[in-house]
């Protein structure tokens, strides 16, 4: 689930979504996972906090009411997804198509569709440092994300340094803006802190960056026996 607000809540986007995923062994390292989502999106556009030109007196400001009719400001749509991982215990790589049917996602009239989205992604796990029986060792986790939609693209680069539980790491959005994360992993649950750093023209002194916060927990279900001796995937 995520819900999302622009503008001190003018835009409000509200998603609850299940993803089924299925693993494949290919051979004694390396392994594969495919995975689809389904979506549904529910997108509200609040008018009562919309600006028009004709509110506007030319020495007193916003004093008008606006001749603007309101139209729409609500809509829900279904949104599907799909994906596909290969993996081993130190690589990963991967790609995805969101928004597969394209759906229609305007509040106003008309028909607005949502581009389809394809990433792909790869990154890798190097050890080093002593490694103890009770103790992970230290690791660097390099990291790639391309992303593609209706002709435009946006290429992330960036490394994290795991430390036992505790993960930290920098990445780079090119020509945008650094990112700087901090995160812990638990055998119950997953923990996540990002904040965006813009250097583009977008920074104009009132952006102020973006925060994300992030919480995963870890429900335990019965386990089907395995005939080969699983590995996990270097991510976080």
């Amino acid at each position: 689930m995520t819900h999302d607000q622009q503008a001190q809540g003018t835009f409000n986007t509200s998603m609850l979504g299940l993803i089924y995923s299925y693993h494949l062994k290919l051979n004694r390292k390396w392994k594969m996972m495919f995975g689809a989502r389904a979506s549904w999106y529910q997108k509200f556009l609040d008018w009562n906090k919309l600006t028009f030109n004709d509110m506007i007196d030319p020495k007193k400001g916003f004093i008008y009411a606006t001749g603007d009719v309101p139209r729409g400001g609500s809509r829900g749509f279904f949104d599907a997804s799909a994906g596909m991982l290969i993996f081993n215990k130190r690589f990963f790589a991967g790609a995805a198509v969101h928004h597969i049917n394209e759906p229609n996602e305007t509040l106003i009239i008309g028909n607005t569709k949502l581009p389809m989205r394809i990433t792909a992604h790869a990154g890798a796990e190097i050890p080093f440092g002593n490694k103890s029986k009770y103790n992970n060792p230290t690791a660097l986790m390099p990291n790639i994300i391309y992303q593609y939609q209706n002709g435009f693209e946006e290429l992330n680069i960036g490394t994290y340094l795991k430390y036992n539980e505790f993960t930290a790491g920098v990445w780079y959005r090119t020509s945008d803006a650094f990112i700087v994360t901090l995160g812990m992993t638990t055998p119950k649950f997953k923990f996540g802190y990002s904040y965006d750093v813009t250097v583009s023209e977008l920074n104009n002194g009132n952006s102020g960056g973006s925060h994300e916060l992030s919480l995963g927990i870890y429900i335990n279900c019965h386990s089907k026996p395995t005939s080969f001796k699983t590995i996990s995937c270097p991510s976080f």
